[in-house]
Parts: C-alpha cells; sequence; structure tokens
C-alpha cells in the first residue's frame, strides 16, 4: 500500500511485553527482532518487560502501560497458542473496550504463507483498551516478522493510505 511523500511522519510510543516462562532480556530474541524493526522504521521504545504466563500479571502490566501517557500502543509477544499456559488472549479480551478482529484475521492469512496450516494454532489479536491499542502476537520471530512486516510497520505509519491507525488516535476516546 502507498506511503504519501507529503504526510508528516508521526513516531509512535510502542511498549513491548514478552509473556514467557523461560525467556529473558538475554534471550528475548522475538522483543529485540520487534523492537529493532519499529525503532528502524522510526518508532520509539516506551517501556520493555518480559512476565510470566499468567493472565493477572499481563494484566497489570496492560493496565498500567494503558494508564501511561507516554504509551501509545503496547506490542505483546508470546502466549497467543492454544495450551493451558498460553493465556495472552484472555488479559488483552480482560482489559479492551473494542476488540480488532481483523487483526488476528490478517495474521493468520499472512502466517499461513510461511508456516501452512500450523497458523490455526495462532490466537493473534488486538483492541484499543482506554485510547491505547494493543497487538498480541505470537513469540516466535517469524510471527514478530510477519506481523510487523504484515501488518504493524503500515498501519503505525501516518503516511499510509488509504487510512492507518496513527490517524484514529484523536478520536479513540470519542463517545
Amino acid at each position: 500500500m502507498p506511503i504519501d511523500p507529503n504526510s508528516v511522519f508521526l513516531p509512535v510510543r510502542i511498549a513491548v511485553l514478552t509473556v514467557s516462562d523461560t525467556r529473558g532480556l538475554a534471550d528475548d530474541r522475538s522483543g529485540d527482532t520487534l523492537i529493532a524493526r519499529f525503532s528502524e522504521a522510526g518508532h520509539v521504545l516506551a517501556d520493555r518487560r518480559i512476565v510470566r504466563d499468567d493472565v493477572d500479571t499481563i494484566v497489570v502490566v496492560l493496565n498500567g502501560w494503558i494508564d501511561d501517557p507516554g504509551v501509545d500502543c503496547v506490542i505483546t509477544t508470546g502466549g497467543t497458542g492454544v495450551t493451558g499456559r498460553d493465556v495472552t488472549p484472555e488479559a488483552v479480551e480482560r482489559v479492551a473496550d473494542k476488540m480488532i478482529p481483523g487483526f488476528g484475521e490478517l495474521f493468520r492469512w499472512l502466517s499461513f504463507q510461511t508456516i501452512g496450516t500450523s497458523t490455526v494454532q495462532s490466537r493473534a489479536c488486538a483492541c484499543v483498551a482506554r485510547g491505547t491499542y494493543i497487538f498480541a502476537l505470537p513469540g516466535s520471530t517469524g510471527a514478530v516478522k510477519d506481523g510487523w512486516d504484515g501488518i504493524l510497520r503500515d498501519q503505525l505509519d501516518s503516511r499510509h493510505r488509504p487510512c492507518n491507525f496513527v490517524e484514529l488516535m484523536p478520536r479513540l476516546m470519542e463517545r
């Protein structure tokens, strides 16, 4: 999709949450990949954390960032599968005002191009929560690349046409 060269780029302040019982900052390749990609695009890292697969813990972190005026958007990696420990979508649903169903659908369609039918095991999702976007991606570096390169790079670019998430930010709290 086209980038309007006459429009001004507006950097988005993005918080990254890695959900994992086994990873730390030293080996969080998916978080590192995501940050490298959005930083290269001109966006700003607002915060970064790694938490265990626990819905209550995830909700606490999400609520803190939702209420932080220095965070425009949260991108999570991990915890979107179908096992008992995968609870990121449940945490996202707890804080959501409006789900964005097309995000998960498009993510799985893009992911199908690389991993085939295994994409059905992903519960990638997105929402708006009190004026903050939240995008939940699977924890693999391939999934992060699919989600960023195939969806978020354009949708978080204020110059993307015909429309993008950034231009809607001032209106997310309208009633």
